[in-house]
């Protein structure tokens, strides 16, 4: 039956994200401080009016762009993904796919930005690249990763966050979380807004 699958599922994905790891300049830190320092880095950036950038491949890219434009929406932040069609395939086209994000990012990353870099395996070239180019530019650096604990892009980042999980469909989920976690940390209160009703309709 589903549902005899269903719980232990879900009790995996708690017991990943409980155990998830951060590290900050690569020493070990609690989570809820590393929540709390990315939490601060975003509200300062906020005030200075700087970037956000995201990148990732396939599910990772997904979740860049939503996570982008909850940033702009809810957070109140300028956010920046690599994702329009004419940009990908001239850079794939002219530099190679493993520039696509790096090469964007040299041209209009500042000093103090931030970069997120997103892969499950911690091994995609293409996001390498990009955290090695933010590093020269003095941007802070946060990852998310999974897979494999040695991973490269888990020793890169100011801010490391790890999640120990082997498969791809898992990692994302959690990924999805941790993200929507730093959302909720940063988002703004909305402004109220009074809607009219059209005259002679009622609910």
């Amino acid at each position: 039956m589903v549902s005899d699958h269903w719980k232990p599922y879900v009790s995996r994905l708690y017991a990943l994200l409980a155990a998830t790891s951060c590290r900050a300049k690569g020493r070990e830190i609690p989570l809820d401080r590393g929540f709390a320092r990315w939490q601060a880095l975003t509200v300062s950036l906020r005030q200075r009016r700087g970037t956000v950038y995201l990148v990732g491949n396939g599910a990772s890219a997904s979740m860049a762009s939503h996570t982008a434009a909850d940033l702009a929406k809810n957070g109140a932040l300028h956010t920046e993904v690599f994702s329009d069609l004419a940009l990908i395939t001239a850079v794939s086209n002219d530099l190679g796919y493993d520039q696509v994000f790096s090469h964007p990012l040299s041209v209009r990353a500042r000093a103090g930005d931030m970069l997120v870099a997103i892969s499950s395996s911690g091994r995609s070239s293409n996001v390498l690249r990009a955290v090695r180019v933010a590093r020269r530019r003095r941007l802070a650096i946060v990852t998310l990763s999974a897979m494999s604990p040695d991973n490269p892009l888990r020793r890169l980042g100011a801010f490391n966050f790890f999640v120990e999980a082997a498969r791809y469909g898992v990692a994302e989920t959690c990924h999805a979380a941790l993200l929507h976690h730093w959302m909720d940390l940063v988002e703004m209160p909305s402004p109220r807004r009074s809607i009219a009703r059209p005259a002679g309709r009622s609910r």
